[in-house]
């Protein structure tokens, strides 16, 4: 049996890896062991925490699974074909239904899908995305072609030698298809918070334990208690789960707007971008082409179709095998023709910006950019002509011949254009107000880029500049002066996304054929239409199936709903978190008893934390984040932690002098624990609307209803009188020190350079 073309997929999650990455985990061991050694003590009530970690396990599970089956079924649309000749028979299959041995058709456009060898035509290969070397390679008849290259031009069949997991690319880890492990800002500062609480809580834990029951002499029991209150509090339980279901759940809504997700972190960089650099053809214009007119040299337009040089030119398109929008156009334009007696055909390449058909009476026939084509005393002749189309937005192609080593000579002038997708001015006004760069880079005239990008109201689109004109070094210039780049060679779309970043800037780009990809791979986010070429679409982190590029709105919108609200999340855990751990330091180091039991710990993180969180990153948030994620959240949460950290330090200390039991200890620190919370929910949803009151107010009262009618459950017992004085003027010193708190971290935060 033939060996299929498959390759496994790591980053794809099976329904059984889902379900394993969010029972077994590392915390869940944790809670775990902790639930075993309350229930040996028999402090069965302190186990409150286990529905909330069980229901956490379980709402990722269903929420990671749903948007697994929806993103599965629009991965199918988005999937490659090849036409392929199997036993005689001519069929149409994916990629991973190929078989060693079957001979396959490829075009221009597509990404080579297993290791072949050509047994007939001409194509140029771009193998950048397994060597890094940017060149084409002619690939002629017993050429070895490799999986993840793509076809720059032409077509040829090609018989499959190696496929699946013996192809060169799978031997390489598959770059071109593999989803890039390169983890976004946000996910490595939580990555680095839930690491830091994973190996700290350990020793600390074992630590109190010790000084519970060895030092203070205090019953099992009690020391298990004092331990499992402090490490509830530092363990981070819902955030990497609030992450993942974001996530998803944003992958979610994009795939039932057609946009498929090769990677669910890339809503995060796409939601930081401060440049979008697009492609005019494919991105800003549809892949619908149409010649406007045939001209001369002069200007004047050749109004009819079979005048000597128009059928030259039909002859000509219909000798090379182009097959992309704007040789489909001049075909449509003129009668059909036999073709020219050639004894060399060379495709359309992205590189030369022509193509050239060599016939056996030695003359020559080209047909692409006149700048490229032409040399410049011949160009500068018809530069008036040519003006004149490209500010009306057209696009202007020269057909031309040359006999021997003399100079071509211009025949025919083809003039075409596209028509506007919808909805591009208004998505482009939309980055405007939303601090996003936009930059127009095409292989096209820069006068005709110009034109359009002015049509659609890009800001300062009436600065171009030609790209063949400029130098290596001029790029890192020229990127802050102009917004339109014409002429550029597939390189230097790269170049121009390297000196961006070298100004510290972040870069999307978008793009839908083979040109685009060098670009594409080296830009912060990918984004590729489904209507472009199959390589653009494998290589692209982003893929808009249905090629309405108003959908940008909604994916920078969802990176920044996620951004916002996981960071409004995150400083609720770290608040609790870095409290915990300050006061569990600071009860070994002076040989104090935890003063929380975890019950009173989960019924402050349910009202505080828990609940407001989830609710928190359901609401639309389109503000844009300058600083960075851990500082921006360790900014907020400090003030809160040290101020509760020090009122219940104060409040363990001064107990004993005032004849405060324990156990009231313990209640009024959850009062104290709970009062910062709210101050710092109280500022999280700050300009107050509808749903943040009802957020707000609907926790408060949750936490006072559920201390007064489940009180034996989390252990919240009525108080001393002395106990009570003691916790509110402790209440009063801890609001105004957050007051004072809160306005020095915004003053800090907006004049320390580190922290925006």
């Amino acid at each position: 049996m033939k060996k299929q073309n498959k390759q496994k997929n790591k980053s794809e999650l099976t329904a059984k890896d889902i379900v394993i990455n969010n029972v077994f985990t590392y915390f869940n061991a944790i809670f775990a062991v902790i639930a075993v050694l309350l229930i040996i003590a028999g402090s069965y009530r302190s186990l409150t925490f286990l529905p909330v970690v069980i229901a956490n396990s379980l709402i990722g599970i269903v929420q990671q699974l749903r948007a697994r089956s929806v993103l599965n079924k629009l991965s199918l649309l988005s999937r490659s074909t090849y036409c392929v000749t199997r036993d005689g028979k001519q069929l149409s299959l994916a990629s991973e239904e190929l078989l060693a041995g079957d001979i396959i058709t490829l075009e221009a456009g597509q990404q080579i899908p297993a290791d072949a060898t050509v047994i007939d035509g001409l194509i140029a290969a771009n193998e950048s995305l397994l060597t890094g070397e940017a060149d084409e390679i002619e690939k002629t008849a017993q050429a070895q072609l490799l999986s993840g290259s793509f076809v720059v031009s032409g077509s040829c069949t090609a018989l499959l030698t190696h496929v699946g997991e013996d192809c060169y690319a799978a031997r390489l880890q598959a770059k071109a298809k593999e989803v890039r492990e390169k983890p976004s800002e946000m996910i490595h500062d939580i990555n680095l918070i839930v690491r830091i609480a994973g190996i700290v809580i350990i020793p600390i834990g074992c630590l109190l334990f010790y000084q519970a029951f060895f030092v203070n002499g205090y019953l099992f029991k009690a020391s298990v208690e004092s331990m499992v209150g402090a490490i509830i509090g530092m363990i981070p339980e819902g955030l990497y789960l609030l992450v993942t279901v974001a996530l998803a759940l944003s992958a979610l809504r994009l795939a039932q707007n057609k946009v498929l997700l090769h990677d669910m972190r890339s809503t995060e960089t796409l939601a930081r971008i401060d440049v979008l650099c697009v492609d005019k053809t494919g991105t800003i214009t549809d892949n619908n082409m149409q010649v406007v007119e045939l001209f001369d040299q002069a200007g004047t337009t050749v109004k009819e179709k079979n005048v000597p040089a128009s059928d030259l030119l039909a002859r000509y398109v219909a000798t090379v095998p182009d097959a992309n929008a704007t040789m489909e156009a001049v075909r449509a334009w003129l009668p059909q023709a036999a073709a020219l007696d050639a004894s060399t055909v060379m495709p359309f390449s992205s590189k030369n910006k022509y193509s050239q058909v060599d016939l056996t009476d030695r003359s020559v026939l080209r047909f692409g950019a006149p700048e490229f084509v032409l040399d410049a005393q011949t160009y500068a002749a018809c530069e008036a002509a040519i003006a004149q189309r490209a500010a009306l937005g057209q696009r202007v192609l020269v057909f031309a011949q040359a006999q021997e080593e003399a100079a071509y000579e211009p025949l025919l002038f083809v003039s075409l254009i596209n028509g506007l997708r919808p909805n591009v001015t208004e998505t482009f006004a939309w980055f405007g107000q939303q601090e996003v760069r936009v930059m127009v880079i095409s292989g096209d005239n820069p006068q005709t880029v110009s034109k359009i990008a002015c049509q659609v109201e890009i800001p300062h689109a009436d600065q171009y500049v030609n790209a063949s004109d400029l130098a290596d070094e001029d790029f890192v210039d020229a990127v802050s002066k102009y917004t339109v780049f014409g002429r550029v060679k597939p390189e230097q779309k790269k170049q121009i996304v390297e000196a961006l970043k070298a100004q510290g800037l972040r870069v999307a780009m978008t793009g839908d054929g083979v040109n685009d990809i060098l670009a594409m791979k080296e830009a912060d986010c990918s984004i590729a239409m489904g209507t472009g070429s199959d390589a653009a679409r494998q290589a692209a982190q982003v893929v808009i199936l249905d090629d309405d590029f108003s959908h940008m709105k909604q994916i920078i919108s969802e990176g920044r709903r996620d951004i916002n609200n996981l960071l409004r999340s995150a400083t609720l855990f770290l608040y609790k978190n870095i409290f915990s751990m300050l006061l569990a330091t600071c009860a070994i180091l002076f040989a104090w008893v935890y003063p929380l039991k975890p019950s009173q710990v989960s019924l402050v993180s349910m009202f505080n934390i828990g609940v407001p969180a989830f609710l928190l990153a359901m609401e639309q948030n389109n503000k844009k984040q300058h600083g960075r994620f851990i500082y921006e959240a360790l900014a907020r949460a400090i003030p809160a932690a040290l101020t509760s950290f020090c009122a219940i330090a104060a409040l363990v200390a001064l107990a004993p002098w005032v004849g405060v039991s324990q156990t009231d200890v313990g209640v009024g620190s959850t009062f104290l624990l709970s009062v910062a919370g709210f101050m710092v929910l109280f500022e999280l949803s700050r300009p107050f609307n509808a749903w943040h009151t009802f957020i707000f107010v609907g926790c408060v009262a949750g936490f006072i209803g559920t201390a007064i009618f489940l009180s034996d459950l989390f252990a919240i017992t009525a108080i001393s009188w002395d106990a009570t004085i003691l916790t509110s003027v402790i209440a009063g010193v801890e609001v105004i020190a957050m007051l004072c708190l809160n306005w020095f971290g915004a003053f800090a935060h907006k004049h320390c350079k580190f922290l925006q």
